[in-house]
């Protein structure tokens, strides 16, 4: 018997049990479409958060207050917090930094505090970012109306300030923002720009479009804040980062204790984030590759029901010269047939599941996912076929066709 005709004996099968077939293949549909929507998130939020960090700009050392690596190389929280507190960082720094010369190119410090935004038509709670006419540049923040403040108003202690997309859209509905007053914590600003719109602060990240920039010197004099947050360092290449950060580190050492400053490389912030990101995609495509287990054993149970029922058409083909590889071929491919069936629609699922939240929620189907998910499906029913199969090809014709 060839391998053509006994392929179509098994689809005709299959066929004819359309419900039961169904039914078979509904644990692999589930299991690909959980494991292509869930690495399709999980790909996603890898991009999500490779996109924030462009858009806070390049080649950037950032030096913090406090120690802020621990013993195991991990980020330590609770010494930032207390060191936010505490920061021992000055303006002072700033200029001493520059000195350093190449290949550091710009320094800027930044002090960053929530606050209360009010208008006219109503109120908000916030992100107040002040800092030097260089941080438009650095951060890649860009005015999408009016301006960004310049070196004159923060020498000049003026009072402007550049608001987020969505102080503009809440505070401002409906009128062109630039020109009007806006009270922060209770002092009086005029917006000089809008800055185009960056995130919604989803995934929990800051809401950066509900951040208004005001100069670092007018938040000292006005607003009473004082504590530097933090020192944005830009280097001129990617490749100069490592040489830069020894600058710094010997600058700063100078000035402070080891203990009360941190060099922070941003790329291996980055790095870190994607490394916890891909474990976390594959903890999430180990969990969804569970149901295809289930559903590789719901194939093996209903081809060995379907082996019981069709004992003595077994019987029958063998008596007619069906030989044992014959059955077992027979048995195999309509296994894999169901699996992967099963996968393709699975993979349907899985794809358009994911396109479908995109506007919601990052996902980002990959290739080598689906490629993945489907070859295991296939082997899924191949391995669970071969059992029934087996035990098909052994059954002794005379018996089979006295079955009832």
């Amino acid at each position: 018997m060839i391998i053509s005709v006994i392929a179509g004996s098994a689809v005709t099968s299959i066929l004819r049990n359309k419900t039961r077939s169904f039914l078979t293949t509904l644990g692999v549909v589930i299991g690909v479409a959980s494991v292509i929507l869930l690495t399709s998130i999980g790909n996603g939020l890898t991009v999500f958060v490779e996109e924030q960090f462009e858009n806070l700009g390049s080649n950037l050392l950032i030096v913090s207050p406090g120690d802020l690596v621990n013993e195991e190389g991990g980020f330590n929280q609770e010494a930032a917090a207390l060191s936010l507190s505490s920061s021992k960082l000055s303006l002072s720094d700033v200029k001493a930094l520059e000195r350093a010369g190449q290949p550091i190119t710009a320094v800027t410090p930044v002090i960053e505090g929530s606050g209360e935004f009010r208008s006219p038509q109503g109120k908000r709670q916030g992100i107040i970012i002040a800092s030097g006419a260089e941080y438009t540049t650095m951060r890649n923040t860009k005015a999408e109306k009016g301006r960004f403040f310049s070196t004159g108003d923060v020498n000049a202690s003026r009072k402007s300030a550049v608001i987020g997309s969505k102080i503009a859209e809440k505070l401002f509905a409906g009128q062109d923002p630039i020109g009007a007053t806006i009270t922060i914590n209770r002092v009086k600003f005029e917006i000089i720009g809008v800055v185009e719109k960056k995130n919604d602060g989803g995934f929990g990240g800051p809401d950066i479009d509900s951040a208004i920039y005001i100069p670092i010197t007018t938040a000292k004099s006005s607003l009473g804040l004082d504590k530097i947050s933090y020192h944005l360092v830009q280097v001129d290449s990617k490749n100069n980062i490592p040489y830069a950060k020894q600058k710094i580190e010997a600058v700063m050492g100078k000035r402070l204790n080891e203990e009360d400053f941190s060099v922070t490389d941003q790329s291996e912030i980055l790095k870190t984030i994607q490394t916890i990101l891909g474990t976390l995609t594959a903890g999430l495509a180990g969990i969804a590759a569970i149901s295809l287990l289930v559903g590789g054993i719901g194939i093996m149970n209903i081809m060995l029901v379907a082996v019981s029922e069709r004992t003595r058409e077994i019987g029958l083909r063998k008596a007619l010269g069906a030989t044992p590889n014959n059955i077992l071929i027979q048995f195999l491919i309509e296994s894999a047939v169901l699996s992967t069936l099963g996968g393709l629609i699975g993979i349907s699922l899985g794809v358009l599941g994911a396109v479908a939240i995109r506007a919601f929620f990052p996902a980002d189907p990959a290739v080598n996912s689906i490629l993945l998910a489907f070859g295991v499906s296939l082997m899924t029913g191949l391995v669970f076929g071969v059992f029934p199969a087996k035990k098909a090809a052994k059954l002794s014709p005379i018996e089979a066709l006295r079955y009832e």
